[in-house]
C-alpha cells in the first residue's frame, strides 16, 4: 500500500494483485463447479470411434437423444480413428467404439447392442434379382461395390466370400452410402449392406433386396467401453439408447 494524505491508497503492484485475484477467483470457483460436476457423473466426454461406415444412420438420432438428456457431455465422433480403433480406446483418446468384431482385451468391455442382417443390393434388372437369395458362387463374376474398409472388416468377405474361397471379380470402393446405392440402381455393380442402410430402398422398384444364403447372416453390433468408466451414469444411458432406438429405426 502506498499512503498519500490520510487514506491509504493500492500500490501499482497491489492493483496488479486484487485484478489478478478478481479474474483467477471466478476461474476457480468454475474449475471446483467443474470437478464437483465430474464427480456427481453430470460432466464429462464422450468421444467416440466407429468401425462401421453405416453407423451413423443410426447413431446421429442416438447422440441426438443423448445430448437433450446430457447437455454438459462433449460429444464428439472420431472417424479418423476408425482403423486403430480399440488401441484409441485404451489409449483413453476416445471412450466408446462401435465395433462387430469382439475381441478379449484387458480392461476392454464389449457390449451388445443390436443384431442385424447383411443383405445383397443389386439393381432390379439385374439376372441375380430372379434369385431368392445369393451364395458365394454369385458374386464370382460381379463388381462388389463396398465401404473403403479392409476386406477383413467387411460382412460379406468374412461371413461369406472368404471362408468359401471365392473373390469377386472387382472390388470398387466408395465412401457414401448414397453413392453405393446409385451406383447399384444404374447397374455398374451390387453391394452388400447392414439392414437398417437399405430401409429408404425397399419397395423401390430400381433395388433388389435378397438374403445371403438360404438362411441369412446374422451379425451383432457392440460398444467396447473401457471397463472402470461402465459405472458412469451418462455412459449407461447412452449404452441403453443404442441398444433400443435402432431397433425403433428398423421398424419404422
Amino acid at each position: 500500500f502506498a499512503r498519500l494524505s490520510k487514506h491509504l491508497r493500492l500500490s501499482a503492484a497491489s492493483l496488479r494483485l486484487l485484478r489478478a485475484a478478481e479474474r483467477i477467483l471466478p476461474e476457480d470457483d468454475a474449475v471446483g463447479e467443474e470437478f464437483r460436476a465430474l464427480r456427481a457423473g453430470r460432466s464429462g466426454r464422450l468421444h467416440i470411434a466407429i468401425e462401421c461406415h453405416a453407423c451413423f444412420d443410426w447413431l446421429l438420432p442416438v447422440l441426438e437423444h443423448f445430448r437433450k438428456a446430457w447437455p454438459d457431455i462433449d460429444v464428439d465422433i472420431r472417424p479418423g480413428l476408425s482403423f486403430a480403433a480399440l488401441p484409441a480406446l485404451a489409449r483413453e483418446e476416445v471412450d466408446l467404439v462401435v465395433s462387430s468384431d469382439p475381441e478379449d482385451l484387458d480392461g476392454i468391455t464389449f457390449t451388445p447392442l443390436f443384431d442385424y442382417d447383411p443383405v445383397f443390393v443389386a439393381a432390379a434388372s439385374h439376372p441375380l434379382a430372379e434369385k431368392p437369395y445369393v451364395e458365394a458362387a454369385d458374386f464370382a463374376g460381379q463388381t462388389l461395390i463396398t465401404y473403403p474398409v479392409d476386406p477383413a472388416r467387411l460382412d460379406v468377405f468374412t461371413e461369406l466370400l472368404t471362408p468359401a474361397g471365392i473373390a469377386p471379380r472387382a472390388v470398387r470402393q466408395v465412401e457414401l452410402t448414397a453413392v453405393i446405392l446409385m451406383l447399384v440402381a444404374s447397374n455398374r455393380g451390387v453391394a452388400v449392406l447392414p439392414d437398417w442402410v437399405v430401409r429408404s430402398v425397399r419397395g423401390n422398384p430400381d433395388y433388389a433386396i435378397r438374403p445371403l444364403t438360404r438362411d441369412g447372416v446374422t451379425r451383432r453390433l457392440y460398444a467396447a467401453t473401457r471397463t472402470e468408466d461402465l459405472a458412469r451414469p451418462y455412459l449407461a444411458h447412452v449404452l441403453r439408447l443404442a441398444r433400443s432406438e435402432p431397433v425403433k429405426l428398423l421398424r419404422g
